[in-house]
């Protein structure tokens, strides 16, 4: 079975390396020192099993699982436990927390094959759902550009659009799209700088200059690209909430 470590320390992955030196059926095809790297392995390699650190440079552990097309087991191998360890007791295979020892190692690793099938590879959304609390989440979006990665300040974004299976992310650059749901997103960013305005859209507040309304019970708002997004009777509530009106 073919293994990939991707953590920034080099000495975690040595340990990693040499802990798996006693299973002969788990080959290690790449060590990676970050998400992006990570990421292109994954992809190139399509291995059984990932250690995946979670602070690392670039792009976090939980970004990059975001971004992977294939289901893959993963073994988290971390030192950071402040909102995630029950994230990763509801993970199908284990997390090892730093520094641990050879026998906590095997555990993991027996996890793994006893529940080595297709069906115990997806990455469950109950993880990802815990994980996106990290601050780091909150303020920044990772999209796939093409064949390339881009981080988002969520600083820098316009407004959020629902987009049949995804959600489209405007800014001044351009349009992203990211599969998501607004749901996702309406509790992950910064409530006091997005809000749910419509079904259909979340704006940044920062970027409204009026409201008009448009209907009885509907409003408009103008942004200063001059998008005009649509204002549900809940949205507007919000609105005022947030903006003291």
């Amino acid at each position: 079975m073919k293994a990939i470590v991707i953590d920034d320390e080099p000495l975690a992955r040595l340990i990693v390396k040499e802990y798996l030196q006693s299973y002969e059926t788990i080959d290690i095809v790449a060590e990676c020192g970050d998400g992006f790297e990570g990421l292109k392995a994954i992809q190139l390699y399509q291995p059984d099993l990932v250690f995946l650190d979670i602070q690392m440079p670039k792009i976090t552990g939980f970004e990059m699982l975001e971004l992977i097309d294939q289901p893959t087991a993963i073994i988290f191998t971390t030192a950071y436990d402040e909102y995630a360890i029950k994230a990763f007791e509801a993970n199908a295979i284990d997390y090892l927390l730093k520094p641990f020892s050879k026998e906590r190692f095997d555990k993991a690793i027996q996890k793994f094959i006893d529940q080595n099938s297709s069906a115990k590879k997806d990455i469950p959304d109950q993880l990802l759902q815990i994980a996106a609390n990290s601050p780091t989440q909150n303020n920044r979006v990772v999209v796939k550009n093409g064949n390339k990665i881009k981080i988002i300040p969520a600083a820098d974004i316009l407004y959020l659009e629902a987009a049949d299976d995804y959600v489209k992310i405007h800014t001044q650059e351009g349009a992203f799209l990211k599969n998501k749901t607004m749901s996702y997103f309406e509790e992950t960013l910064d409530h006091a700088l997005f809000v749910r305005s419509h079904r259909s859209y979340i704006i940044n507040i920062q970027e409204i200059t009026r409201i008009d309304q448009n209907e009885k019970d509907s409003h408009i708002a103008l942004l200063r690209s001059g998008t005009k997004i649509p204002v549900s009777r809940n949205g507007y509530t919000k609105l005022k909430i947030v903006l003291g009106l």
